[in-house]
């Protein structure tokens, strides 16, 4: 839990980061061109690198640690399955023994 709050915390910074570096850039292209102008080349700058993050992800193939994990976890599920179906039969089976009794005692 330390770590996953460190890691929001440096997120957090890191978005502050960012935040600053477009002011930065706003005005020191201010002193150069217009403010629409500025306004639409960090709108873009910012387009594209979003479009390449996009194609990257999307080009990212899953690591042979997420394979084996995503595997562990279907076994985990099969196994719940088969442990609940196994439940299940148990439990008619016993229904189906309680009534023989029953009627054994009659």
């Amino acid at each position: 839990m330390v770590r996953i709050a460190l890691m929001m915390l440096a997120l957090v910074f890191l978005l502050g980061a960012a935040v600053l570096c477009h002011i930065a850039a706003w005005f020191w292209l201010r002193q150069r061109w217009e403010p629409q102008l500025v306004a639409l080349a960090l709108a873009g700058f910012d387009a594209v690198l979003a479009f390449l993050l996009l194609l990257l992800a999307a080009r990212s193939a899953d690591s042979r640690v997420e394979l084996e994990a995503l595997a562990v976890r279907q076994r985990a599920v099969e196994s719940i399955a088969g442990t609940f179906a196994m439940s299940a039969l148990a439990g008619q089976l016993l229904r189906i023994v309680a009534n023989f009794v029953r009627r054994g005692r009659r």
